[in-house]
């Protein structure tokens, strides 16, 4: 029998079972994960889960009997120490070993940390706990203000906690978002009675609080760490695969070895819009890169060329995000910043090359259309309602 191996019990994971078998796929599949529990979604453990605001069964992708009604055999609470190419086989750590005709790779990506006791926000266990101590009340100090950092300090503020949140960079999300926007988040956060250390790096944290690069201490109940994510790619690369910042692939998702893909967070795969390769770390690419590997595992003519999509809600603000960034010139904005009621535009040679609608709803679509046409256009069309 034909057997399908996906490392990884995640969204890409979960998705790529399941169009395996919508796909007609009537072989075995085997579905390995190092977490106890079946697979699940992330985003809600900063969002609605986190608050308190959702049900825990509510982040599973599938029901409990989805997996043995579609002929999915769950391996979790294993990891996977190793892969045999020329074998075809994926070692265990409880000594066995798995066979695979095609392999897919989907083992996401792992907190970076800081020295010293911290909360670090990666499983439905470290939400869990997150919330028990933010509903204890008391002094919270988010180190990073990125999303997992802007989410949690919005969770602990709606929680009644006192909230400080330290970051090294100018403005929150300086990277993803630049500095325009990154002061509107920070404007936010402030509103809301969230203290902003900007341009403060953290020395080292103790049970006590931190102690800043500064040399200046600052107590707390619970420091939670938002500082990015490392890629699980070692499984990759002891195995001899190309590996970069992430797995290398193709635009089918297909690494340096032709039966072994690799999705999600632990992806770095050629994108046919921007002429290279791209690592996205956001739910839209495990939700839609799952599904692509599962076709070119089957052969397929598949390609993933899907925009980079995130979305956020902290506090009033709910907003969606296309595209990328990188090399922009300008940024040009169509309604009201002041009320929180806008589209924002960042522009490359009056090229759209990312969008982020504010409060505004059912116009992503429009926004990738933008983009992906690469088409000059005036900046007064797009500030124009």
């Amino acid at each position: 029998m034909t057997t399908h191996v996906i490392v990884g019990a995640g969204l890409a994971g979960a998705k790529a079972a399941q169009t395996l078998r919508e796909e007609g796929f009537d072989g075995e599949i085997v579905l390995i994960g190092a977490e106890s529990e079946r697979p699940y979604e992330r985003p809600p453990l900063s969002k609605e889960y986190l608050q308190g605001r959702s049900e825990r069964e509510k982040i599973f992708v599938h029901p409990s009997g989805w997996y043995a009604e579609h002929g999915v055999r769950l391996r979790l609470g294993l990891r996977a120490t190793g892969v045999d190419l020329d074998q075809h086989v994926v070692r265990l750590d409880d000594g066995s070993s798995q066979p695979y005709n095609k392999l897919l790779i989907a083992t996401g990506a792992t907190p970076r940390r800081l020295p010293g006791p911290a909360h670090y926000l990666r499983t439905v266990g470290d939400s869990e706990a997150i919330r028990e101590r933010f509903a204890a009340g008391g002094r919270v100090i988010v180190v990073g203000a990125g999303w997992i950092g802007l989410e949690s300090a919005a969770a602990a503020r709606q929680a009644g906690c006192e909230v400080t949140i330290l970051e090294p960079e100018p403005t929150p999300l300086h990277r993803a978002l630049g500095p325009e926007l990154g002061d509107v988040f920070a404007a936010l956060h402030r509103r809301h009675g969230v203290g902003l250390r900007l341009g403060t790096g953290v020395a080292d944290i103790t049970e006590t609080g931190v102690r800043l690069s500064t040399g200046e201490r600052l107590d707390a109940d619970v420091v939670v760490a938002g500082v990015g994510a490392v890629p699980e790619t070692g499984l990759a690369r002891e195995a001899g695969l190309e590996v970069g910042e992430g797995i290398l692939t193709d635009a089918s998702l297909r690494t340096s070895h032709p039966d072994v893909f690799a999705a999600g967070d632990v992806a770095e795969a050629f994108h046919p819009l921007y002429g290279r390769r791209i690592r996205v770390e956001h739910w839209a690419n495990a939700l839609n890169g799952g599904p692509v590997a599962a076709r070119a595992m089957l052969g397929q003519d598949a390609v993933y060329d899907k925009i980079p999509y995130f979305y956020t809600d902290q506090y009033e603000l709910g907003m969606e995000f296309s595209g990328d960034i990188t090399g922009y010139d300008e940024v040009v904005y169509r309604g009201s910043v002041e009320d929180l009621d806008f589209i924002a535009y960042w522009l490359r040679d009056r090229r759209v090359i990312a969008g982020m609608n504010v409060n505004r709803w059912d116009v992503v679509r429009e926004i990738q259309d933008l983009i992906r046409s690469g088409a000059a256009i005036d900046p007064k069309e797009l500030s124009s309602d």
